[in-house]
C-alpha cells in the first residue's frame, strides 16, 4: 500500500504541503525496503528516518498553530502523539520479531499509512483552512 500525494492531501499551506510530500516519500521508502524483505538492521534504520522527519515536521506544524493561535492545538498534539507512540511499537515489533514480518507490515500500513492520510485530510486541512479565515476575515 502506497500513499499518493494528489489534491485529497492538498491543505493548501505550502509549508506544510512541502513538508507532507517528504513524509509522504519517506514512508513510501520504507514500505519499498520492507518488500525487499530487508532485515532487522535496515528496517530499523528506514524507520529511523522515516522517525526523524515525523518529528521535525510535528514541531514545524506545531510552531505554526501557536503562531495563529489555533484553538485545535491541544487535540492536535495528542493525535501527534499516537503516531509518535506507533512508531515506538514498531521499534519494540522489530526487536521482538527480530526484524519485518508479514504483521509488522500490516502494522506499518494501518497505524502509519491510513493514520497519515486521515490525519491530513482532516485535521491538517483544519488547520489550513482556520488560518485562511484568519488571515482573510476582511473578505468573508
Amino acid at each position: 500500500m502506497r500513499i499518493e500525494f494528489d489534491d485529497n492531501l492538498i491543505t493548501g499551506n505550502e509549508m506544510i504541503d512541502t513538508q507532507h510530500r517528504e513524509l509522504i516519500d519517506r514512508t513510501n521508502q520504507f514500505l519499498d525496503k520492507l518488500e525487499e524483505n530487508v532485515g532487522r538492521v535496515d528496517a530499523i534504520k528506514m524507520l529511523d528516518y522515516l522517525d526523524e522527519y515525523v518529528e521535525f515536521h510535528f514541531g514545524e506544524e506545531e510552531k505554526l498553530q501557536v503562531e495563529l493561535q489555533y484553538p485545535g492545538l491541544g487535540e492536535h498534539r495528542k493525535k501527534h502523539e499516537e503516531l509518535r507512540n506507533t512508531v515506538k511499537e514498531l521499534y519494540a515489533m522489530l526487536d521482538e520479531e527480530e526484524g519485518p514480518s508479514e504483521a509488522f507490515v500490516k502494522q506499518v500500513e494501518v497505524n502509519v499509512v491510513d493514520w497519515l492520510i486521515r490525519h491530513i485530510q482532516g485535521f491538517d486541512r483544519s488547520v489550513a483552512e482556520y488560518r485562511y479565515m484568519t488571515e482573510n476575515a476582511d473578505k468573508l
